[in-house]
Formats: structure tokens, C-alpha cells, sequence
């Protein structure tokens, strides 16, 4: 197995130098250099706090070429966590808890793809996502993915090969409603087109 290529960040030299420190060890590790950000399959990023200023940093390595992020905080909050995934972060732990062992198995499971909370913050997060859906997304029609049963209806339709006016014949709309629908999903979602909707409603096994 190839070692999952590692750039590792942090603003406080010997914080940086502790996280290299114990990775470069590693067989499973190799890490890549500050030019070299584009190679790495995983960032970490050793953070006081997960702020504006440390998301802006996450931000600035996703655009670079490193889309999957472990963040390293001393203070690890809800907030934190909730601005965190936001912004793409797959990985979390405080710097407390922090091992060679620890650290390299957040590396493995974000290279994997998969997530790593704290369990003291996971209940909670997944709690305030349960609040969201029934106080705010539920009442207005949507499910957690962002699209309503009459949005996924028009677009099933669509991926079936219908124009316009045979999904408002199928459905008992007005053509106009149907744009107006489809218009809502792609502008929502910041999607192109009726085909890379289509596209994003198969990805997210909606349709």
C-alpha cells in the first residue's frame, strides 16, 4: 500500500513541528512540502480554534488542491464543529487527545473518506441537525438534502426523458410552474442545468 500523501499546516512553528514530528515516522505517511499542497490526498490543520481565520485557511488548502481537511484544535466547540463541516472538514480532534496512533487514523479514515468527530460533540451536532429538519426544513416541504418531494417529482420526470409540458400534463401543473420548480433547484443548488440537476438528484440517491 502506497503512504497517503500529508500536508501539514499550522501558524505556531513547534506546533507543526510536533505534528511532523510524529508522522514522518510513519510508513503509512509521507509528507509533502508547502508547494506541494496539490499532492496531498489529506491536510492538517492545528488550529487554536475553529474561527474565521481558521477557516479561511481551510479554505486556502481546499482551493490549492486538498479537498479533505483534519483539524487539530485546542478548543473544540459546537460552533467549531458546525463552521468546521460547513466548510468541508472530514476530521476533528482536540490537540489534548492527540497521538501518533490518534492522528494517523484520522489521516486513513479521511483518505477514505469517512468522517471523525468527537464523541461528546457528534451527539450534540447530530442533535441541532434533527432540530434543523423539524423546525426549519420540514415545515417548508424540504428533507435534510435540500430538495422537497414536489422538487424530486419533477425532476424524476425529467430524468425519465419528459419536456416541460408532458411533466405539467403528468403532474397537473402549469408549465410555467414546472420551470419555475426546476429553476428553484438549480439556482438553490448551484446547479448548471435540468441535466446536471438530474445528475446531482442520482448522486444523492434521491431519484
Amino acid at each position: 500500500m502506497n503512504p497517503i500523501a500529508v500536508f501539514a499546516y499550522s501558524d505556531d512553528p513547534l506546533v507543526h513541528a510536533g505534528i511532523v514530528t510524529m508522522l514522518r515516522p510513519r510508513q503509512e505517511i509521507h509528507i509533502v512540502e508547502p508547494d506541494a499542497v496539490d499532492q496531498a490526498a489529506v491536510a492538517i490543520i492545528a488550529v487554536d480554534e475553529v474561527d474565521q481565520a481558521a477557516l479561511r485557511t481551510i479554505r486556502g488548502v481546499q482551493r490549492n488542491g486538498c479537498p479533505r481537511v483534519v483539524v487539530v484544535s485546542s478548543l473544540l466547540d459546537d460552533a467549531g464543529v458546525l463552521g468546521g463541516v460547513e466548510a468541508g472538514v472530514c476530521g476533528f480532534i482536540r490537540r489534548l487527545d492527540v497521538s501518533p496512533e490518534r492522528l494517523v487514523a484520522l489521516v486513513k479514515a479521511a483518505a477514505d473518506g469517512e468522517g471523525s468527530i468527537p464523541p461528546d460533540l457528534l451527539g450534540r451536532l447530530l442533535s441541532q441537525v434533527s432540530q434543523l429538519h423539524a423546525q426549519v426544513l420540514a415545515p417548508q416541504g424540504f428533507g435534510l438534502s435540500g430538495v422537497s418531494d414536489r422538487e424530486i417529482g419533477v425532476l424524476r420526470l425529467v430524468a425519465e426523458g419528459l419536456d416541460t409540458n408532458e411533466i405539467a400534463t403528468r403532474l397537473c401543473y402549469s408549465e410555467r410552474t414546472v420551470k419555475a420548480i426546476i429553476h428553484d433547484v438549480t439556482t438553490r443548488l448551484c446547479l448548471k442545468n435540468r441535466s446536471h440537476a438530474v445528475a446531482y438528484a442520482v448522486r444523492q440517491g434521491l431519484i
